[in-house]
């Protein structure tokens, strides 16, 4: 029997054209060789596909089968889900793989991960008992950094940041960082910097792991510290961290208190977390979905999230139908504006998304700001209304052509250069508006750019006939 994962029979194609493409398959391949062996529950055959993958492609395949192969998988692979697996899984499936593993797995587990990302464990959990079972079965040590953590607020660099940190006062040598790394029974198990310390624990500098391996170890810590040096304190916002990590393309950063002492340290994979987490928030929220929502989500979870856009998106759409309805005269004796007005709409909709993405976007990564939103406007306008002349002429000519009637041409035309002009004015505008109102504009903009193309666009269109054609 041909194994699925290995066969080579195939000829060869160009790695470099094909890879992504190979890749896919062998996913694919590899994901039904699993589910065939929780079928047969071949505990051996599960071990040879699982054994090779990083955590991070093990909690992708968790998150891929259904609930009752993920309890087979657990029943058969006991003892194997550690803690690198239970961080890298998705929120909304954590929860269930916790319930289903034994208190004697979790507790293994959660004794190999680092205190942020046993906060991070934690802090998601609506199930109290299982959050006391994680602090329970964590050294005394770790379980006081966790609590302690916990108590600041959420979504925080005091919740972002590790415990574990390498620090060294700043009058130290090379030779003495050197000895004093050799010599530690417990280092953290990935860091990039010797954070420099005061007699009072104040962070003062930090020097990377390679200039201490390439300096002579009479030299002085103090004098080969690195520039870019910048600390956090506890109570500031992850996003604000994630931004300046981005900004400033820090590695690690150390977290005081509010009297500057060393709390911890926040490395640059936590950064690329929070941005990543943030990028696919704003995305989820355009489109009117909850960022909490994941592909694993059972189905009434999905419609409870829904829900609420939806029904405004409904409310926004009957006032769309309201303007319709101020010109059924009209549409009644002209019946090719019925057939139109769907075009007028989709134009400014589209041209609306387009400005509010990028405008979210900018927002997002503080590239728009009081100093040019403005401009940014100013060009969103000029854009629309370049595009709306030419996609005017578009539609004169289809009016003229389809309906046999210049006039219809001409208001179609007219009415589609002020829909994309006020596009480009509610696409950037109205984001910005609702960030001044303390609303989150990834959120809210969608339904009121919509809401605003849809009824300038009914109503000029609607209107221009009425004046013009009657």
């Amino acid at each position: 029997m041909t194994d699925p994962l290995t066969d080579q029979s195939a000829t060869e194609a160009d790695p470099r054209e094909e890879e992504w493409e190979d890749e896919i398959e062998l996913d694919e391949a590899r994901l039904s060789a699993v589910r065939d062996a929780l079928y047969d529950r071949d505990r051996t055959a599960l071990d040879d596909l699982l054994e090779p993958l990083h955590g991070a492609d093990i909690a992708d395949l968790l998150e891929q089968i259904s609930g009752s192969e993920r309890i087979t998988l657990i029943e058969l692979w006991q003892g194997q889900i550690d803690g690198e697996i239970l961080s890298e899984l998705d929120e909304s499936l954590r929860e269930e793989i916790l319930e289903a593993l034994p208190a004697e797995d979790v507790a293994e587990a959660v004794r190999e991960l680092d205190t942020d990302d046993v906060v991070d464990l934690v802090e998601n959990l609506e199930d109290t008992d299982q959050a006391d079972a994680i602090m329970d079965a964590l050294d005394d040590v770790d379980r006081v950094a966790v609590e302690q953590a916990l108590s600041y607020p959420e979504y925080s660099a005091g919740r972002l940041m590790q415990r574990e940190v390498v620090v060294a006062p700043s009058f130290w040598t090379v030779g003495q960082a050197i000895d004093f790394l050799r010599s530690a029974e417990e280092l953290p198990e990935q860091f990039y910097h010797v954070i420099l310390t005061d007699p009072r624990m104040r962070p003062v500098g930090h020097v990377t792991l390679g200039k201490i391996l390439s300096h002579s170890r009479d030299t002085p810590l103090s004098d080969i510290e690195e520039d870019a040096f910048r600390t956090f304190e506890v109570t500031d916002p992850e996003e604000d961290v994630a931004y300046a990590f981005n900004q400033y393309h820090l590695i690690s950063a150390a977290v005081v208190d509010h009297n500057d002492r060393l709390m911890g340290v926040i490395t640059i994979d936590d950064a690329i977390r929070i941005l990543d987490e943030e990028a696919e928030e704003d995305i989820l929220r355009l489109a009117g979905v909850d960022a909490e929502e994941a592909i694993s989500n059972r189905t009434r979870d999905v419609v409870r999230r829904r829900f609420p856009w939806l029904a405004v998106n409904l409310v926004t759409s009957i006032l769309a139908s309201l303007v319709i309805a101020q010109f059924d005269a009209v549409i009644t004796q002209i019946v090719a504006l019925a057939v139109l007005m769907p075009i007028v709409a989709s134009m400014g909709g589209n041209a609306g998304t387009q400005s509010l993405t990028v405008a979210v976007r900018a927002m997002a990564t503080r590239d728009l700001t009081r100093a040019n939103v403005w401009r940014v406007i100013r060009r969103e306008v000029a854009a629309g209304a370049i595009n709306g002349v030419i996609f005017a002429v578009v539609m004169g000519v289809v009016g003229v052509v389809w309906f046999g009637s210049p006039m219809l041409g001409v208001v179609i035309a007219v009415a589609m250069v002020i829909n994309l002009i006020v596009a480009g004015l509610a696409g950037v505008g109205i984001p910005v508006l609702l960030d001044k109102v303390g609303i989150d504009p990834a959120l809210a903009s969608g339904a009121f750019v919509t809401t605003v193309t849809d009824v300038v666009g009914f109503f000029a269109f609607l209107g221009l006939a009425a004046l013009w054609l009657l």
